[in-house]
């Protein structure tokens, strides 16, 4: 027989807005959460090329192997410099493992071939108590930055904040050795979070510097 105390947690786990929305299915999450301004938004153009390319949100579950590995590759060409330079190390399996979470939803960015040429990762949740649009990953081959595709993904994470109360916020964390996502971030409107670590001292006079930010922007709910 359950105690009062289970059944509460029970009542509670099933009203949590967050969960609720995890576990929508790919298209009613787009219809009231992503709420695209345009039908075509799956559909984008090279502004430098006028090459063609397609847009899709999936949830991480129903990922191909195929797309999976071309994530991780993209990952891994992008920013596994990054990742050998700082204090967490380069750490392939448990990346591999992150990208798998079954909460995670990409929008995966696919050139006229099928090929994977960028994408971003994203989940409703909670940092430390707060709810918030979590940016896992934003990564694009090199022919695709600097075209406004970026801008266009991130934009994508502020509608699914702003439709999805009481989420107020998008968030993510950006190495300090990548000076151009940093100025990216800050373009964008983002600004260093409170909940980002400071510096600070340590015994024997040592100290610990973080060597990365956890960055967030205020977004208006809709």
């Amino acid at each position: 027989m359950k105690t009062l105390k289970q059944s509460v947690k029970r009542r509670r786990a099933t009203t949590n807005p967050i969960e609720r929305v995890n576990r929508k299915d790919d298209d009613t999450f787009i219809k009231e959460h992503l709420c695209p301004s345009t039908p075509t938004w799956t559909e984008w153009i090279n502004p430098k090329t006028q090459d063609k390319f397609t847009l899709s949100l999936t949830q991480a579950g129903c990922l191909s192997a195929e797309d999976l590995d071309a994530c991780f590759k993209l990952v891994e060409e992008t920013s596994r410099t990054d990742y050998e330079a700082s204090t967490s190390g380069w750490k392939p399996s448990k990346k591999l493992a992150e990208m798998k979470s079954p909460e995670l939803r990409y929008i995966m960015v696919k050139d006229i071939t099928g090929s994977v040429r960028g994408f971003t990762s994203l989940m409703p949740t909670y940092e430390e108590g707060e709810p918030v649009v979590y940016c896992y990953e934003i990564h694009l081959k090199l022919e695709l930055q600097g075209t406004g595709l970026g801008k266009i993904l991130m934009g994508f994470l502020e509608s699914i904040a702003a439709n999805t109360p009481p989420i107020e916020k998008v968030m993510l964390t950006c190495f300090l050795s990548n000076e151009r996502a940093l100025a990216f971030y800050n373009k964008l409107g983002f600004e260093k979070d409170e909940i980002s670590p400071e510096p600070r001292k340590l015994r024997f006079g040592k100290e610990f510097v973080p060597d990365y930010v956890i960055m967030s922007k205020v977004v208006c709910s809709r």
